[in-house]
């Protein structure tokens, strides 16, 4: 009796995450091809701009933006003197 009562709430939890993965929306493999879920229209895209991989080309702008004020400063220190 104890084996009989443990065996029904496992087989439907199984059954319910069986039920759940059929109705989520999620890719599959038909004919080796990865097909997009039946809901993919309503999907929120992410958007990601093109831009340069790397920081540095913005760290050699910033450094050389400063350098120009600092010649600037410099002269106009050198012009009120």
């Amino acid at each position: 009796m104890t084996k009989n009562s443990y065996c029904t709430p496992v087989v439907l939890v199984f059954a319910g995450l069986v039920a759940f993965g059929g109705l989520c929306g999620c890719q599959t493999h038909m004919g080796g091809q990865t097909l997009p879920s039946a809901y993919y229209l309503r999907d929120d895209v992410q958007y990601f701009p093109a831009g340069p991989e790397t920081q540095l080309p913005n760290k050699r702008r910033a450094i050389e933006e400063y350098k120009a004020s600092q010649e600037v400063l410099a002269d106009d220190l050198q012009a009120i003197q």
